[in-house]
């Protein structure tokens, strides 16, 4: 055991800490549209550190981050992407999905893929291999890599730069892509940059703290 490093603010303090933050995350929106101006490593790297700092289960830290930049691999991983979305948009996609969709102005080409400066592949290790014969296993997987995967988005927005969390359906061509190892399963693809110059963004609202709050006081 070591001693907690906590800082103790005063409640008139938090309030406004609380306030600023609230203001931030209102202005975190999702954009399909990336200019393709430098992000250096360095930031990067210090926002996946900070995602790394996430709780999780049994402290097994079940994630994985692999950051391109490389456009070839950006290339590889677009087209793979853009097969498994054709078959997503003509064939898998039910009629209500699609129509979920719409307002979000999406289809299966997804140029943001090389657009943009970094692509975040997100891993979750469903077991720990510790030797060839031996494995440990990992606890709330899913649970640890996503609470990870959102303070890297806020860590992100909070350098002001631009995020979309990208889900195509399969993601195994992820692994295969970037060689990951087989006790690893893509969960997320995080796309990350500045935004294009003039980018639009569907006109949507998020529900009000009354419709996600209940307080039992």
């Amino acid at each position: 055991m070591e001693k907690l490093d906590f800082t103790f603010y005063p409640v008139n303090k938090i309030r406004k800490r609380s306030r600023e933050f609230l203001a931030l995350a209102k202005r975190r929106r999702s954009v399909r549209t990336f200019s393709e101006y430098p992000v250096p490593i360095e930031i990067i790297e210090n926002c996946i550190a900070a995602a790394g700092y996430a709780p999780s289960g049994a402290n097994r830290q079940p994630w994985h981050f692999v950051a391109v930049s490389q456009p070839e691999i950006k290339r590889h991983i677009r087209q793979a992407a853009e097969d498994v979305e054709q078959s997503f948009y003509n064939d898998r996609a039910g009629e209500a999905w699609l129509k979920a969709l719409k307002p979000l102005a999406t289809d299966a080409q997804k140029p943001f893929l090389e657009e943009a400066p970094w692509l975040i592949a997100v891993f979750a290790e469903r077991f720990h291999i510790q030797t060839n014969t031996e494995t440990e296993k990992n606890y709330y997987v899913s649970e640890s890599v996503g609470i990870a995967t959102g303070i890297l988005v806020t860590a992100l927005n909070y350098c002001g730069l631009a995020t979309l969390t990208y889900t195509p359906s399969p993601m195994k061509f992820l692994s295969k892509i970037l060689k990951r190892p087989g006790n690893e399963k893509p969960f997320l693809l995080l796309v990350t940059g500045y935004p294009a110059e003039k980018t639009l963004v569907p006109k949507i609202g998020k529900k009000d703290l009354n419709e996600i709050l209940t307080v039992i006081a």
